[in-house]
């Protein structure tokens, strides 16, 4: 199943930054903030982070949880986690799966090397499971604003 706007989200169970399998249906009843990034620890990443970090009450008074899913394994989610005292869940996506599934698993293109990675893309699914609204090839700086406003203007009546 591929990600489209107006479906049913793509489901998924994936290990927990928390020790837990966390699933898509875990969250129905809430607005999802599914985000998709390339590596822990790295510049962008962890701006990104942040930026939902800081902004993490206004997602919570939204009904919204905010997931963060990479190709690092749990130990890695956790130390990045601890770093920057992030107040959501980082998962797991070893085999990019999930992220095949959002068509977010690219070839891309670094100092004249191809390789597979993610493409820095946000999904918003809502209370439903519906796929809502997608960002793809994100460029950090301000989406997180970008992502609330959204959410505020688009799914609170």
């Amino acid at each position: 199943m591929k990600a489209q706007i107006g479906q049913e989200a793509p489901p998924f169970t994936l290990p927990s930054s928390n020790g837990e399998t966390v699933s898509l249906a875990d969250f129905k009843g809430k607005t999802v903030v599914l985000y998709f990034y390339p590596k822990d620890m790295t510049p962008g990443c962890t701006t990104q982070a942040c930026d939902f970090r800081d902004r993490i009450d206004d997602f919570s008074g939204l009904n919204t949880v905010i997931l963060g899913v990479s190709p690092d394994p749990v130990d890695r989610h956790k130390k990045f986690i601890d770093k920057y005292e992030l107040p959501f869940q980082l998962l797991a996506d070893e085999d990019h799966q999930v992220a095949e599934d959002y068509g977010v698993w690219k070839l891309k293109k670094n100092f004249g090397k191809e390789y597979m990675g993610i493409e820095r893309s946000t999904f918003v699914i809502d209370k439903d499971g519906i796929l809502v609204k997608e960002w793809r090839k994100v460029r950090v700086k301000d989406h997180v604003e970008e992502a609330l406003t959204y959410i505020k203007d688009e799914l609170e009546s």
